[in-house]
């Protein structure tokens, strides 16, 4: 039988410092400095002792629980520890469960696009995320954004990737099918999505369920011009029907070795025609390290023939409106539309009709080949792998090496894009 009784507790007052009443059996009230009346309850667990806080606290009303409410609850705390059970790890149990069924519950309503907006925001990429979202909306949120998760079928994912594959974009459909990976597996770990979806790639075979012909090489991919379609492409390239300043961008990327997006991106300020130089700034290298391209008389040329017919101060390839670059994407589709037929394929609405007109003798290319040709053009001049890696702007492996070998290489690296570019010159004398 308790000790307390109601006139005692509402006469309890507060005081400079809390203080409890005791009831018995483990009950008691806690009177705080500003008046509230809390229900305590000390209890035996395993050999110790312990003390669980009543949630109501005391009075009449909702959230309120009087003295005999609180001595039923202190006897029930109570005889669950003496079989064995805790209120308090009981409770946090229970609420833990309530928390992740209402987190499912939540979750399970939400939808694809829903799924891609919380990703898209972690993902740090050098664009921000533009291509990602671009591509996103493109091929993947008609198709399935408005499903919710659970509804998500590896059938939709390879929808996806089919109708990717079916405007000859190969490399594209191997691209977002790693995003989507990319996506579901970030999921996975996240306790707001994770349980909740099974992820519908990793049943997925690009090559077994025959998304990718067999012919496409992927990521390994190791096409390089020979000299006899380098002069091929020459006598092509104006016939094209490509812009004079899309050509020349093709012979750039040929005789500096580098990639179209350093290209397209490139801006007046950083050409010095001076000094034969041009610096491919951080924010616009792969590997964000500032890139110094030694320019060949070659080279330089495709500059000045630029600069020429230039109708932007500021960058060197603009889009229609002159206030930024052209899309990095559109030169590639560019090339591969004037391609078609070497996949069969007819020409695309509203582009190029002359499907084979850069259809080189041992096949398709893609401009980046063309760095690689240049590539392997220096190798064949003899210039040392070393510094045909410098050329290309690749980081070196060894930690070691990067630290106490800093010697930049300069002279080197001139002499190697001049052997290019001389060699590129007596290839195709009539541009040059």
């Amino acid at each position: 039988m308790g000790n307390l009784t109601v006139k005692q507790i509402e006469n309890a007052k507060p005081k400079d410092k809390p203080y409890k009443l005791m009831d018995g059996d483990g009950l008691q009230l806690r009177v705080a400095v500003d008046g509230v009346k809390t229900w305590l309850v000390r209890y035996m667990f395993d050999g110790k002792e312990r003390q669980y806080r009543l949630p109501e606290l005391y009075g009449d009303g909702d959230g309120r629980i009087g003295l005999k409410e609180a001595r039923e609850e202190a006897t029930h705390v109570r005889a669950l520890a003496r079989k064995g059970i805790d209120i308090q790890i009981k409770l946090d149990n229970e609420r833990q469960a309530e928390i992740e069924r209402q987190e499912i519950e939540v979750a399970q309503s939400k939808t694809l696009s829903d799924l891609f907006e919380d990703w898209v925001k972690t993902v740090d990429r050098k664009d921000g995320g533009k291509e990602l979202r671009r591509s996103f909306t493109r091929d993947v949120l008609p198709i399935a954004g408005d499903l919710k998760l659970s509804n998500v079928q590896p059938e939709h994912i390879e929808k996806m990737l089919r109708d990717v594959v079916k405007r000859g974009s190969y490399r594209a459909s191997v691209t977002l099918f790693a995003d989507l990976k990319q996506m579901f597996r970030w999921a996975a770990r996240k306790r707001a999505w994770k349980n909740l979806i099974e992820n519908p790639t990793e049943e997925i075979n690009l090559k077994e369920d025959k998304i990718l012909p067999k012919e496409y090489e992927g990521a390994e991919r190791n096409r390089a011009l020979n000299e006899h379609e380098i002069r091929e492409l020459a006598r092509k390239l104006p016939a094209s029907g490509l812009m004079p300043k899309t050509q020349i961008a093709m012979w750039l990327m040929l005789s500096c070795c580098c990639r179209i997006g350093e290209v397209i991106q490139a801006r007046w300020e950083h050409v010095n025609f001076d000094a034969s130089e041009w610096v491919i700034p951080k924010e616009h290298s792969k590997n964000r390290k500032a890139h110094t391209i030694y320019l060949s008389p070659f080279a330089l040329q495709k500059f000045q023939e630029l600069k020429a017919i230039a109708s932007s101060k500021k960058w060197c390839f603009p889009d229609s409106t002159g206030t930024t670059h052209v899309c990095m994407k559109s030169t590639t589709k560019q090339v591969r539309d004037r391609q078609m037929a070497a996949i069969g394929r007819k020409p695309m609405k509203n582009r190029s009709k002359n499907s084979d007109a850069l259809l080189l003798v041992n096949g398709d290319w893609v401009p980046h080949d063309l760095r690689r040709t240049g590539a392997t053009i220096m190798q064949s001049l003899h210039v040392a792998p070393a510094i045909i890696e410098r050329v290309l702007n690749h980081v070196e492996p060894s930690k070691l090496v990067r630290t106490y070998q800093t010697y930049d290489y300069a002279e080197e690296k001139r002499d190697a894009w001049n052997r290019l570019g001389k060699r590129l010159a007596e290839l195709v004398p009539q541009i040059a």
